[in-house]
């Protein structure tokens, strides 16, 4: 049933994040570095180490994908995707071969597509994405996927985006982003896409609302209730 139809006019393509957005995720690096920073707390009662271990892990994660993106994009990225899928493994990310869908994923896609021009966007790499598109059975349903080797520019940055809308020849102001971090949220918003938050993935809603999201929803399922 329709809630509040999304004041963007002529909706025609929506585009997805993997982790935390479709598929589970559950970041361990943040955990062990809250851990690590408790004795802070301890003697500082306002120091939050929960939220402090998350904010290390992010401002680690763009730098460290784009060394390994510069790897790959020198032809330097030998058993590099074996060493992705560890680095995966080690924060509690899913993996090709490990891999639990968000409740209501596939339902959401089944219903989109025969509406909307779908499409991934997402910091994993193209042989990494592609294997998890195709084990899920989600293949059919994307029309593009855009991934850390299609270009040498990563979210936050817009170029992720607006390569997305072109494969599906979209103007980026006619697509909704969906994603679970402030970073999916500035890349959306960077390219003139409509941004979509979920708090299914690394994301708090504080912090996506700070990085500029037009809708904040608990799962990507949601979206069909907002849509007219």
């Amino acid at each position: 049933m329709t809630q509040n139809p999304i004041a963007l006019p002529n909706v025609q393509a929506v585009l997805f994040d993997l982790d935390g957005t479709l598929v589970e995720t559950h970041n361990r690096w943040a955990g062990v570095l809250a851990e690590k920073l408790a004795p802070i707390q301890r003697i500082f009662r306002r120091f939050d180490a929960r939220v402090w271990g998350r904010r290390l892990v992010m401002a680690i994660e763009t730098p460290s994908n784009y060394a390994i993106s510069t790897l790959e994009h020198l032809g330097l990225d030998t058993n590099m995707l074996g060493i992705s899928d560890r680095i995966r493994r080690s924060k509690g990310l899913a993996t090709r071969r490990r891999a639990q869908l968000i409740d209501g994923s596939q339902e959401l896609l089944l219903a989109l597509k025969s509406r909307y021009k779908l499409a991934v966007v997402t910091t994993r790499a193209r042989p990494e994405a592609l294997a998890f598109v195709e084990q899920t059975g989600f293949a059919p349903y994307f029309d593009a996927i855009v991934t850390r080797q299609d270009g040498w520019w990563m979210k936050p940055h817009p170029g992720p985006v607006r390569r997305a809308a072109a494969m599906l020849g979209v103007d980026p102001r006619r697509c909704i982003m969906i994603g679970d971090t402030t970073m999916d949220i500035r890349s959306a918003r960077r390219a003139g896409a409509f941004a979509v938050g979920v708090l299914s993935g690394f994301g708090e809603r504080e912090e996506l609302e700070r990085a500029g999201a037009h809708l904040i929803l608990d799962r990507a399922e949601q979206l069909l209730g907002y849509l007219p």
